[in-house]
C-alpha cells in the first residue's frame, strides 16, 4: 500500500509517500532507494524483495527522497544533509527498527539504526558515473565538454546529469561523501544472483535476487 509521511520542507513539513507493508509487527525495516537513475533500475526488485519480507513476518517501508518519484519537492533544491533529514523523519514516523540501504542510500542512513547496506557507493562514484555519461552525452552532440570543467560548474552553480538539475549543494556534498562505518551488513553483489540491476542501462528486474536480499534480511532481523 501506499503511505503518507511528514518530512521536513524548506518551509515547513510537506507530506511525502512510501511503499508499505505495514502490519504494527516488532521488526519494521526503512529502505533506503539508491540515487539517481540507480533507484530506478533497481526499484522492482527492491519491491518484489519487500513482499518476500513481508511474507516472512517483517514491515518494511521504501519511502520516496524529496524531489524523485510522487514528491512534489524540487529537485534542484535537494542536498545530501535534506535527504539525511527526510530519511532520519521517516525512520522516525515508521518505528523503523532496522534498515535496508542500496548504492548511495548508505550515505543517507540514520546513524542510530542497525541493519544492512547493500554494495554501499561513494559519493564521488555516483558523481563520476553521472558526469562521464554527460561527456560521451555532449560529444555525440558535437559538444566538447570535460569532467573537471563540469565538476567546477557544479559545485559553483549546480549542473544538469541524467536529466537531474542537481544544485551545487547536492554536488559538492556528494564529492566528499562516503558510507560511514556503523557495524551493518554489508551485502556484496558476489552474494545473489547475476550483477548489479544498476549496470543495466533500462530498468529491470531479478527475481533471484530479491529472493536472495529478503533471506538475507529475514534470517539476521529474526537471529
Amino acid at each position: 500500500m501506499i503511505a503518507a509521511w511528514t518530512c521536513p520542507g524548506p518551509a515547513g513539513p510537506v507530506t511525502e509517500y512510501a511503499l508499505a507493508f505495514d502490519r504494527t509487527r516488532k521488526h519494521r525495516l526503512l529502505i533506503i532507494p539508491a540515487l539517481f537513475e540507480e533507484a530506478n533500475r533497481t526499484r522492482r526488485m527492491l519491491v518484489e524483495a519487500m513482499r518476500r519480507i513481508d511474507a516472512a513476518g517483517i514491515d518494511c517501508f521504501l519511502p520516496d527522497l524529496p524531489g524523485c518519484n510522487e514528491s512534489l519537492q524540487d529537485f534542484s533544491a535537494q542536498s545530501l544533509d535534506t535527504w539525511r533529514a527526510a530519511m532520519r523523519a521517516a525512520a522516525e514516523e515508521f518505528g523503523a527498527t532496522h534498515l535496508f540501504a542500496v548504492r548511495g542510500g548508505a550515505l543517507l542512513a540514520p546513524k542510530s539504526l542497525p541493519g544492512f547496506e547493500y554494495d554501499p557507493a561513494k559519493g564521488s562514484s555516483i558523481l563520476r558515473q553521472l558526469l562521464r555519461a554527460r561527456v560521451i552525452a555532449s560529444r555525440e552532440a558535437g559538444r566538447e565538454e570535460d569532467t573537471t570543467g563540469l565538476m567546477e560548474t557544479g559545485k559553483q552553480s549546480g549542473i544538469e546529469l541524467a536529466g537531474y538539475r542537481c544544485g551545487a549543494a547536492l554536488v559538492a556534498g556528494l564529492e566528499a561523501a562516503v558510507p560511514e562505518e556503523r557495524g551493518r551488513r554489508k551485502i556484496s553483489q558476489g552474494e545473489l544472483e547475476g550483477a548489479g540491476l544498476w549496470l543495466r542501462s533500462e530498468p529491470g528486474d531479478n527475481p533471484a535476487q530479491s529472493r536472495d536480499i529478503a533471506a538475507i534480511v529475514a534470517a539476521e532481523i529474526a537471529a
